[in-house]
């Protein structure tokens, strides 16, 4: 991973449009919609699974006791919820390198 550049959208859309042969605009509202479902799924159950790609969850984190790292003093971090992604073990070994 030296000087690669990461593909972008228009990227994205095109490479499944060409693979498909499908218009850009097509493939552009394939994502959309999976777009929409899952944060339908994520608010309804909690969690989206992407075969083989990777499972989005909602986390929901307690309030607790923080340090501001400037000045070290002693800070309330509220409650909040947040999507997590955890990565699907076959993408994981095709990517990582084994220990």
């Amino acid at each position: 991973m030296t000087d690669a550049r990461r593909m972008g959208k228009m990227e994205l859309f095109a490479h499944f449009a060409e693979k498909f042969d499908i218009k850009r605009t097509v493939a552009r509202d394939f994502f959309d919609e999976l777009l929409a479902l899952s944060e339908r799924e994520l608010k309804r159950t909690g969690e989206f699974v992407v075969p083989g790609l990777c499972k989005l969850v909602v986390q929901r984190r307690k309030a607790r006791d923080g340090r501001n790292p400037a000045t070290g003093e002693i800070i309330k971090i509220p409650a909040k919820i947040a999507v997590k992604a955890r990565i699907a073990k076959p993408l994981k070994d095709a990517v990582l390198p084994r220990k």
